[in-house]
């Protein structure tokens, strides 16, 4: 599982985009979005480099919470 932390993750549209961006480039991947930590934990068969740079691309920042 990869971790994130989104500082810029604020509302239900970011939880939604950033799910959107993940499972544009894995379908059945697994994405929880906890607006209150603004973490993101997504399941998947994915690099974390390849997770981390679908959430860039939907406009956030994200910071790997590897090991977590």
């Amino acid at each position: 599982m990869n971790r994130f932390t989104v500082p810029d993750m604020s509302c239900g549209h970011c939880t939604a985009a950033i799910e959107k961006a993940v499972k544009s480039i894995d379908p059945t991947a697994t994405v929880a979005c906890d607006l209150e930590t603004k973490t993101v934990a997504v399941e998947t068969f994915l690099s974390e480099r390849a997770v981390s740079e679908a959430i860039r691309e939907a406009g956030y920042e994200p910071s790997s919470l590897a090991g977590t």
